[in-house]
């Protein structure tokens, strides 16, 4: 019975973490938002998504969010949007890898930088494994939260299931 225990408390540590080293990426934060005054470019060039992450944006009701093509996101067009949102509070979760391309579709937005390309990889969980001799391409980026309180929630959550099954 308590090795029984030992290896549910194992599995449920196990995806606990699993859930902890996702982050979630506030568009612009810390010092901007999803707005035509924050340099979007540069502060997506400096983060590092994987799947199992999210994309958070903030904005006042001005602004929406059109997920587009490639096409559209390089010509700034806002015809045929793939997804829209609005509200003020988009969380879109990054569930595979590949890019993905965001802009505004207030009138100009886009022009004055107002988009980003995302560019999600896989994570070493769901990447799949090289061929014997062929190189991986590098380490897998160390886990990240984008201020610990995944990771304070999940420990929190590991004790608790540990307590009760003691």
């Amino acid at each position: 019975m308590a090795v029984q225990r030992a290896l549910v408390c194992l599995a449920a540590i196990a995806m606990l973490f699993q859930l902890a080293i996702a982050a979630n990426h506030t568009v612009g934060a810390p010092g901007g938002s999803w707005d035509t005054s924050t340099d979007l470019q540069a502060w997506a060039v400096s983060q590092t998504f994987s799947v199992g992450d999210n994309l958070i944006f903030k904005y006042t009701t001005n602004h929406d969010v059109l997920e587009v093509t490639k096409a559209n996101y390089d010509s700034c067009g806002t015809s045929n949007p793939m997804k829209t949102h609005t509200g003020g509070n988009t969380v879109i979760p990054l569930s595979t890898p590949g890019k993905r391309y965001f802009i505004c579709g207030t009138a100009g937005h886009c022009g004055q930088g107002m988009k980003i390309e995302v560019d999600t990889t896989a994570t070493a969980a769901n990447s799949p494994k090289s061929p014997p001799g062929t190189p991986s391409g590098g380490s897998p980026p160390p886990p990240k939260s984008s201020n610990g309180e995944n990771l304070h929630t999940c420990i929190a959550l590991g004790i608790g299931l540990m307590l009760m099954l003691v």
